[in-house]
């Protein structure tokens, strides 16, 4: 091959990227609000607010009590959340917040370890 041919062959391959490439740009246009409400939304199913899922009770009665097992969940066990729920007039000590059963069994298993009265219950959904 010519050596004069080859120059401008192998500067029109080396430029050719360059003209037939595209630069673009994407704009979202977000509402602030929906990153806030995710957030809102994701909290209220991690306290089980909004599951139509499984918990784990551990106690039902005075709030001194409920205090204590909390206590002693969080010292001995802790791998799942625990919240105090208040239902007229008792308050009970729910644990974990499980979109499956078989999710519920597996975790009472380990919790009745420590905690043998321990049960899988499917709490009522709050409006």
């Amino acid at each position: 091959m010519n050596i004069k041919l080859i120059f401008p062959v192998l500067l029109l391959f080396f430029f050719a990227g360059y003209t037939y490439s595209q630069q673009g740009s994407l704009q979202v246009n977000q509402d602030e609000k929906i990153t806030e409400l995710l957030q809102i939304k994701s909290n209220l199913s991690k306290e089980n607010k909004i599951s139509d899922g499984y918990t784990i009770q551990l106690y039902y009665g005075e709030l001194k009590e409920a205090n204590s097992v909390i206590r002693d969940y969080n010292r001995s066990v802790s791998i799942w959340s625990a919240t105090i729920e208040y239902e007229t007039p008792n308050y009970k000590v729910w644990v974990g917040n499980y979109s499956t059963r078989l999710e519920a069994d597996r975790a009472l298993l380990e919790i009745q370890k420590n905690f043998p009265n321990a049960f899988v219950l499917r709490p009522e959904r709050r409006n």
